[in-house]
């Protein structure tokens, strides 16, 4: 996996790219191990190799909300590139994982032989926001099911033709990302296999056709 297939550094040139690939190192990481902690110091983005993270928040009590699981050609934790404030949110391993790792120090450096790296980086940052954006919209305005409905074809890859979300997903992994009880994810999913609308075979939850746009 190279840098520039990364969504965050799409616009930058072949010299830029190759400046901040030799900054770069990459760490392997076991399946559930805690990569970053919310609230800690930390100085350093992470691009994903392979594998798969949880980014997700928690109280006190150890509940938690999961915010986005990211494969392949994900980036998390690039806020550290920009400022020092302490990390937003915890990420966590949930498959053994290979990570590219690039320093703010390192950043830093590139960007003062680079300047025109800074704006790219800042382009790719807003392209973050909105989607964040999308995602309040959806927990604000919509109901149970319709955050179901585009949590599962936001996960869904295209595979053999077929819509599948290959991350096997349990049901208590679905209703932290959506904001709900686990019986009501139960529920709809129960009554969108029952309809024909998705398979579930060993947690690979396959999409036959287009989710109706309310239940």
């Amino acid at each position: 996996m190279s840098l520039e297939k990364i969504s965050l550094f799409v616009d930058l040139t072949e010299s830029e790219l190759e400046a901040i690939s030799r900054l770069a190192v990459t760490r392997s990481f076991q399946k559930n191990t805690l990569v970053l902690c919310e609230g800690e110091q930390s100085d350093s983005m992470y691009v994903v190799l392979s594998g798969k993270v949880k980014v997700f928040l928690s109280d006190e009590d150890g509940k938690e909300v999961t915010l986005n699981l990211q494969g392949k050609g994900e980036y998390f934790g690039e806020l550290a590139l920009l400022d020092e404030a302490p990390r937003s949110a915890s990420v966590m391993t949930v498959e053994d994982t290979q990570l590219t790792v690039i320093s703010k120090k390192a950043f830093d450096q590139c960007m003062s032989h680079n300047p025109d790296i800074a704006l790219k980086v800042i382009r790719g940052l807003a392209r973050r926001l909105r989607e964040l954006t999308e995602n309040v919209r959806s927990l604000a305005l919509m109901d149970v099911y319709g955050r179901v409905a585009r949590a599962l074809l936001e996960l869904a890859e295209d595979r053999d033709g077929k819509k599948m979300i290959v991350q096997r997903l349990t049901q208590r992994d679905i209703a932290s990302m959506v904001g709900a009880s686990r019986e009501m994810v139960s529920r709809i999913l129960r009554d969108l296999t029952e309809g024909g609308y998705i398979t579930i075979k060993r947690k690979v939850i396959t999409i036959h056709e287009r989710l109706p746009t309310a239940w």
